[in-house]
């Protein structure tokens, strides 16, 4: 019998410190069921990962939300990657991954580095200054906005729409509420933006829809996959910057190291990824019923995936709680896994290694002049403010 745990993952006290609730999803079983949300749940890396990986089983096509589409009538049209399963899934990621490639990417990596350094140059020795605005959001929406082809005006819509866009996997609960009256005019922008004719010549973007053109996706899908580039690029990052100083802040040894040994930066990146928790979770709907280790999960159950919590497993993780930039951290989850992996977890790695990387040469000490503030959120354990202090080197 799958044990029961009285917890509710979206209460607000436990969105504020979902680690400190971890272990007892954890060590309740390889399966677990939450009454509070009516739902399945997994939080061990081995069980998790699995999950991920059986994209037959544990379907994305009814939401990766607790909403089930197949019940519910989702908030905008379904994401083409996220939210669908093969064989469209794999026409469309096909689409996307010729796009988003690796190539174009180290081919713009030499602008993104001379703007990280710009920007960390001009807050080193400048006092306290709020890293989330000031770095890891200023940062992405310096470039990436021009990588996809976005016009210039109205750009700082995209931190709302993210907000809203990650808010949407939970319930509809305050927060959500919340950021949906916020993110009214984000919505409208990104609908817009996302646009053929909205958008430049020689972009992601644009180049979705030459595949349109060429028959490979229809003009309506090439909008809606345009569209999950702003969701995929952005938050994650932001986050992902953010989660990084903040992280190099309380363990200062790791900063002073990676400084003594810059060829560390790539391992500090995916320790950041897995110690962070940016992504706390996602769900699956089960397309028939499954045993896991021996405990039963019916056909057409919500499964909801802490990928936080694998990520710190100790039956996975040796010291999972510390922040080590020398730990192998190949194998976490922070992007999810299988096939519907975030489509951008390059954009995400290589922003992050262009500000550390400006940080390192520039950077003595990170010092949090004040405690940070969490911005709670449905789906990602997001900074809201983090006062620093950069000293010069």
């Amino acid at each position: 019998m799958v044990a029961s745990l009285d917890l509710n993952p979206f209460d607000l006290a436990v969105l504020a410190d979902p680690f400190a609730h971890h272990a007892a999803l954890r060590d309740a079983g390889p399966v677990v069921f939450l009454p509070s949300i009516d739902c399945f749940a997994m939080a061990r890396h081995a069980e998790v990962q699995a999950a991920l990986t059986d994209f037959e089983i544990y379907v994305s096509g009814r939401g990766v939300g607790l909403a089930d589409f197949s019940c519910e009538e989702p908030w905008r049209p379904p994401s083409l990657l996220l939210e669908t399963d093969p064989p469209v899934h794999d026409r469309t990621r096909g689409l996307m991954n010729r796009v988003a490639s690796l190539a174009s990417l180290r081919k713009v990596m030499p602008e993104w580095q001379a703007k990280a350094d710009a920007l960390v140059a001009g807050l080193v020795g400048h006092g306290s200054f709020d890293a989330v605005p000031a770095l890891a959001e200023a940062f992405p929406l310096s470039v990436f906005p021009d990588l996809i082809g976005l016009r210039e005006d109205g750009r700082e819509h995209l931190i709302p729409y993210g907000t809203v866009a990650f808010n949407a996997f939970g319930p509809r609960n305050a927060l959500l509420a919340e950021a949906m009256d916020r993110a009214q005019a984000a919505t409208a922008w990104v609908a817009e933006s996302c646009q053929r004719e909205n958008l430049r010549p020689g972009g992601w973007g644009a180049q979705v829809y030459a595949a349109a053109d060429r028959g490979e996706c229809s003009p309506a899908e090439a909008e809606r996959l345009v569209r999950s580039f702003l969701t995929a690029g952005v938050d994650t990052t932001v986050n992902g910057i953010g989660t990084a100083i903040h992280a190099f802040a309380q363990f200062p040894a790791e900063w002073h190291l990676l400084r003594a040994d810059p060829s560390l930066l790539k391992r500090a990146v995916e320790e950041t990824l897995r110690w962070g928790g940016t992504v706390q979770t996602f769900f699956r709907t089960t397309s028939r019923d499954v045993d896991v280790a021996g405990q039963r999960i019916p056909e057409g159950s919500k499964v909801l995936l802490f990928l936080a919590a694998a990520n710190r497993d100790p039956r996975r993780w040796s010291d999972p709680d510390s922040f080590d930039i020398t730990r192998q951290a190949s194998g976490h989850v922070g992007f999810g896994f299988g096939i519907h992996q975030c489509l951008g977890q390059m954009v995400a790695r290589m922003e992050a290694e262009a500000v550390i990387g400006a940080m390192i040469p520039r950077v003595a000490e990170i010092r949090e002049t004040a405690l940070a503030q969490r911005r709670l959120n449905n789906t990602l354990h997001a900074i809201g403010t983090l006062p620093v202090e950069f000293v010069p080197a």
